[in-house]
């Protein structure tokens, strides 16, 4: 009776642990709230254009190829000199960025997935240069 009992249990409670799942994918990037705040600037490995955001909290860095695009997120790693992050884009596309912090004012970022259906791969620098304009 007491195994029907914990089944019929486990059963019910599933679904809600799977509503659960998102508060833990929405885990704290803890490392990107130490970056310094401010103008940065992205330099692309494939010699593409030099880019500049302005960096409020450093979530910014997340999703390069979808900015400003609501998007689902799961933190993959997050730890105090890396951040992993994949995301998905609903009706356009997703993504997976890993960013490694060498200082406050110094990371690499690497992104890769499917922008406007097209695949994307990138590696980039990015430099605090000082105030936002």
């Amino acid at each position: 009776m007491a195994r029907k009992r914990a089944f019929i249990l486990a059963a019910l409670g599933a679904p809600f642990a799977l509503l659960a799942v998102p508060g833990v994918a929405q885990a704290s990037l803890d490392m990107l709230d130490t970056l310094d705040r401010g103008e940065w600037e992205l330099r692309f490995r494939d010699g593409g254009n030099v880019r500049k955001i302005c960096l409020r909290t450093g979530r910014e860095f997340l999703q390069l190829r979808h900015p400003g695009t609501n998007c689902n997120r799961f933190v993959v790693e997050n730890s105090a000199s890396d951040v992993t992050v994949q995301y998905t884009c609903r009706g356009n596309g997703y993504g997976r960025t890993h960013i490694r912090k060498e200082s406050t004012g110094l990371v690499q970022i690497d992104g890769q997935g499917i922008a406007g259906g097209k695949p994307f791969q990138f590696t980039a620098e990015a430099r605090q240069m000082g105030r936002c304009n």
